[in-house]
């Protein structure tokens, strides 16, 4: 069958034949044209039809050589094999997936990507999702606001993703009714999902009692706290909250505090607001400080509020962890590199992201009947330079 050549093909040609005259090129010239006298552009897509026909199998044989499935000698399939590498057959996962109703795609939605949390839960998600043949959008919401988490799932289009896993603000409210979507979802963060979506998160309360509880076992006796938004007169209401990573923390903290008869100060716990920062953390250290209450421990409840808090203690000349011992939450990648490093209670990343992308799979496939759950685990304590051995 003749092959019809647009008039850029016959200008390239010739070009290639000036090049020649002038004896300065040879077979391949300046276009990029092969010896074939066709751009890599031009060469026709290898289809798994090309594949079947050169190993002489059936379609169905070498459909589940690409799948890895179906049963056949291993011979064959190494036959099968070998001609997909040779022909450099690469599968159309657009079609495929169009094929099989899905689009191949995961959407994960977080408050923002600023904090190094969020962003390592974008890398992780990313990395999780690879393992399923998924692709990963990610986008953020205007937290607390009407363009919030709320709208985000009301606008959801299932013709570009097939379900969502949403990282919960702090100062999202959803109702049930936000929650109750038609399409594949899972939370993560400590807000609570009226059993409406799958929720994917740490025990915080537990992981601020075993980091409370790590200090006091180190001597710590007048622990102080950094990254309350409870104030002081309201601490007694913590026994009955059951979402929010701050409120969590702190119910954690006053119970192991309450367990070893540890009184805590109002001026030893500044209410800090929204800001979790570095810079929240050295302004709310140095508030404590100024207010003169001798303190010998500091419970910050992330670990940017961890760092802001010791580079004010250096800055007053006081030495950790001799004189004050410092924990935080997180595991932030700096956190390790910090000077001195921080000692921090895991985030437990390394199971929320392949838990919560396991379950979205799940979801999307239909392969098993789930009922929404919580779905929790326990943290630990990662030890470094800011506490005593």
């Amino acid at each position: 069958m003749s092959e019809a050549r647009p008039f850029a093909s016959q200008a390239g040609k010739t070009q290639v034949g000036r090049a020649q005259a002038g004896n300065t090129q040879t077979d391949k010239s300046q276009t990029g044209k092969t010896q074939t006298g066709k751009s890599p552009s031009e060469k026709k897509r290898v289809t798994l039809r090309d594949v079947a026909e050169e190993a002489g199998v059936s379609l169905k044989t070498a459909s589940n050589v690409i799948n890895h499935s179906g049963r056949m000698a291993d011979a064959t399939r190494e036959k099968v094999q070998d001609v997909i590498d040779r022909l450099g057959y690469r599968v159309n996962v657009l079609a495929r997936n169009l094929n099989r109703g899905k689009t191949g795609f995961i959407t994960l939605a977080v408050p923002s990507l600023t904090a190094p949390y969020l962003a390592e839960l974008a890398n992780r998600v990313i990395d999780a999702a690879r393992i399923y043949g998924y692709s990963v959008y990610v986008t953020t919401y205007a937290e607390g606001t009407s363009r919030g988490a709320a709208s985000l799932l009301r606008n959801f289009n299932a013709t570009v993703s097939d379900g969502m896993i949403l990282s919960l603000s702090e100062m999202e409210d959803l109702t049930p009714e936000d929650l109750s979507v038609d399409f594949p979802l899972v939370c993560v963060g400590a807000r609570f999902t009226h059993y409406k979506a799958d929720h994917v998160t740490p025990d915080d309360v537990q992981s601020a009692r075993l980091a409370t509880e790590y200090l006091l076992d180190r001597g710590v006796s007048r622990p102080a706290v950094v990254g309350s938004r409870t104030d002081f007169a309201q601490l007694s209401t913590l026994r009955d909250v059951t979402e929010g990573n701050a409120q969590l923390r702190m119910r954690g903290v006053f119970e192991a505090c309450c367990d070893r008869n540890i009184a805590l100060a109002t001026e030893l716990m500044p209410n800090v607001g929204q800001d979790w920062s570095i810079g929240s953390g050295a302004r709310n250290m140095q508030r404590i400080i100024d207010s003169g209450v001798p303190f010998d421990g500091v419970i910050a409840l992330n670990d940017q509020l961890a760092m802001g808090a010791l580079s004010t203690l250096a800055a007053n000349g006081i030495s950790v962890p001799d004189q004050v011992q410092v924990i935080g939450f997180d595991n932030n990648e700096e956190s390790a590199y910090f000077q001195p490093p921080l000692t921090t209670m895991d985030s437990c990343l390394d199971w929320i992201a392949p838990t919560a992308v396991s379950r979205i799979i799940d979801r999307i496939s239909g392969s098993r009947v789930l009922q929404p759950e919580l779905i929790t685990t326990q943290t630990r304590v990662i030890a470094r330079a800011t506490t005593c051995a």
